[in-house]
């Protein structure tokens, strides 16, 4: 799983607007500072609060 790096430099967190980073992996894109973890669906950034998932140890402050 890989993003076009233009696009990913540009993708921001949707709760405290900081950059994301790719977890190819996982097929995530991981916002540290919210504790959020942002699926990719068939090569598409899903940059919803409500899908996004609670890293390890995360806390938010929606």
């Amino acid at each position: 799983m890989t993003i076009d790096p233009w696009l990913l430099e540009r993708l921001v967190c949707p709760v405290t607007r900081t950059p994301l980073t790719l977890d190819e992996e996982a097929g995530e894109l991981l916002s540290p500072a919210a504790g959020l973890a942002y699926p990719i669906r068939e090569g598409v950034p899903v940059l919803l609060i409500e899908e996004a998932r609670m890293l390890e140890g995360g806390t938010t402050s929606e």
